[in-house]
């Protein structure tokens, strides 16, 4: 009987990597009735997964670990179903449970990606980066992780490491303006103004009016010495991005430079708001320890 299931098990498996999800479900289900395992019920939710039959995915995922709790395959699926529902701390127990049990490279590395997701999501950074880096190592063409990761990199202070992720962003997706601007970002957080200036200046080129890469522009041109060109970007940025903190800072530090401190102050206060910005709050505690926060923007 095992003897055959394992047959139909072949066939469904050869049909589903030809895109052909229904036939593959049609020898799963025959491979369910000769064998009731963990394999079988797995391989058969891999089918109706294909297939986005997401309530037969979920009850065939319970019952093969029910089964087997062990089931590396059937935990990854599990792990795959929590982080579609958002649940957190479910996917990240379903893949620690799948990396625990598993010796395939590649179904390891998947259940790191969705480990690492979901221990982004939680706020766990540094487990959420190892997870990701040993995941990127198989697969290197994840762009939403590859977005999180730079993400991640950048909030830890690892800039080099956060380029290098984007670097490959750009390389994957080439016409997302998003990638050159947030290449530049680094670049000027690395104080690489004159490379920064090229990646927005790419940007811009895509669309001459976008307000983050106006926004980056301006804090490029006010590190080289360009404060004139940095306040005509930064009033051009927030006239369609009004509440970006990063934009409100830099014309906070604008106006400090001018002389115009309750100005600044008021920016100072309302990017404090929108966001946690560390510049800001040293800003703010050297400038404007006696100032109110603003409850709207000033111009």
């Amino acid at each position: 009987m095992a003897q055959n299931a394992a047959i139909h098990m072949a066939e469904g498996e050869a049909l589903l990597d030809a895109g052909k999800g229904s036939k593959a479900m049609e020898e799963f289900d025959k491979a369910v009735q000769l064998e009731n395992s963990a394999r079988t019920y797995a391989a058969r939710a891999r089918a109706a997964y294909s297939l986005g039959k997401m309530d037969r995915f979920l009850l065939d995922v319970e019952q093969a670990l029910k089964l087997d709790s062990t089931h590396t395959v059937a935990n990854y699926q599990r792990a795959l179903y929590a982080q579609q529902g958002k649940d957190w701390e479910g996917a990240e127990s379903y893949s620690t449970r799948a990396i625990a049990h598993t010796k395939d490279v590649r179904l390891g590395a998947k259940a790191h990606l969705v480990r690492g997701m979901a221990r982004a999501e939680l706020k766990y950074n540094a487990a959420a980066i190892e997870d990701l880096e040993i995941a990127m190592a198989s697969i290197t063409d994840d762009i939403e992780s590859l977005k999180t990761l730079a993400q991640l990199y950048d909030t830890e202070g690892r800039y080099e490491d956060a380029l290098r992720v984007i670097e490959r962003l750009c390389e994957l997706e080439p016409d997302d303006l998003g990638h050159w601007t947030n290449r530049a970002f680094e670049l000027a957080q690395l104080e690489r103004y004159e490379d920064a200036m090229i990646m927005v200046q790419r940007s811009l080129l895509m669309d001459k009016d976008e307000p983050v890469a106006l926004s980056n522009r301006a804090y490029i041109n006010m590190k080289m010495g360009r404060d004139t060109e940095a306040l005509s970007d930064i009033e051009r940025s927030l006239r369609n991005f009004p509440d970006n903190p990063y934009a409100l800072r830099t014309r906070a530090m604008l106006r400090l430079k001018s002389g115009d401190r309750d100005k600044a102050c008021s920016d100072l206060g309302l990017a404090q708001l929108l966001g946690s910005l560390p510049e800001v709050d040293k800003l703010m505690q050297e400038h404007c320890a006696d100032s109110s926060t603003p409850k709207k923007n000033k111009k």
